[in-house]
């Protein structure tokens, strides 16, 4: 009884995130950076999210696929970045073991998402260009719903067991966690707990992921390749290209990034490494994805904001 009571009262409720810096000038530019890129993301996210709801000539399937993609990077990038910059200014580095739990629940599920929604993503396209006429009643406006609702579910689904099992563990050692926000690795690597199986099972889901999802890329693109290079004329196979282009961007960054992350072999800077890609999978993607996405379809984006911009012109007048 005396032991449970000695461990209940070293038992931790609060963690130190420990950043990335403690040099002054590197802070200060850091919060500049991450400031200036969250509110370009934030904006470009929701300017994206406003013109789907209101502009009828961005109903299609490719559209909702993207106004959801585009709210799961607002909700991805706001589950890290605004806690991180608070703490550069204030210099806390303090967060609860309550918001820490939470910041790692919804980090991993906005990302997980997004890794179901970049497949599914990626069969639109492959509907779009190899069954063009068969394109409005496979990927209708019932199917997209299904497929966006599936893909929450699944990455809830993967998320979850490993999760209520981090719950039991205990720290009683350290409290220091060696990063800039609540990350299953270095939290795993303070417990005091036998962590054997949630580690095999964050590997075992992470896999499963990234695995499921790159085949279903994978399959896609070979099909579509395969289909347009059967095209006749070469300005039918460079407009092909162009409507899966902004795609295959934000696939090979998603992809690319966290290959780099987790197949990399181990080195002396692989925590300082890890924590530097974070920053930008975190920062850099989310404010990037909006103008990738928008480009292709400059004109229709760019009609719509035009069309806005008049409607909220004619409101103000009256």
């Amino acid at each position: 009884n005396i032991l449970i009571e000695m461990k209940n009262q070293t038992s931790i409720t609060t963690f130190i995130l420990l950043g990335l810096t403690d040099d002054i000038r590197l802070k200060i530019l850091l919060f500049i950076f991450l400031f200036l890129s969250y509110t370009v993301s934030i904006s470009g996210n929701l300017s994206i999210i406003t013109l789907t709801l209101i502009d009828s000539h961005l109903k299609t399937p490719m559209y909702l696929f993207l106004q959801n993609f585009s709210f799961l990077e607002i909700s991805f990038t706001t589950a890290c970045v605004p806690r991180f910059l608070y703490s550069i200014l204030s210099g806390d580095k303090s967060i609860t073991y309550t918001a820490c739990a939470s910041q790692l629940l919804f980090t991993d599920l906005f990302a997980v998402t997004e890794f179901f929604l970049l497949a599914i993503m990626s069969y639109d396209r492959y509907v779009a260009i190899c069954k063009p006429l068969h394109y409005t009643t496979i990927i209708s406006s019932r199917v997209c719903k299904n497929f966006i609702l599936f893909c929450w579910v699944a990455a809830l689904t993967i998320i979850l067991p490993p999760l209520i099992l981090g719950l039991e563990l205990e720290f009683c050692d350290s409290n220091i966690i060696d990063h800039f926000c609540c990350d299953a690795s270095p939290i795993l690597k303070i417990s005091c707990s036998d962590t054997w199986l949630i580690e095999q099972m964050v590997i075992v889901c992470a896999v499963l992921t990234f695995i499921i999802t790159l085949m279903c890329v994978v399959l896609s693109y070979i099909y579509i390749i395969s289909t347009i290079l059967r095209f006749p004329s070469a300005l039918q196979r460079k407009k092909a290209f162009s409507t899966c282009s902004s795609h295959m961007i934000v696939v090979s960054i998603t992809y690319g990034s966290c290959i780099f992350i987790y197949v990399k072999p181990s080195a002396k800077g692989e925590v300082a490494i890890n924590k530097g890609i974070s920053l930008l999978i975190t920062s850099i993607s989310p404010m990037l994805n909006p103008f990738i996405y928008t480009l292709r379809n400059k004109q229709q984006v760019k009609q719509a904001f035009t069309d806005l911009t008049k409607r909220i012109s004619l409101i103000s007048k009256k």
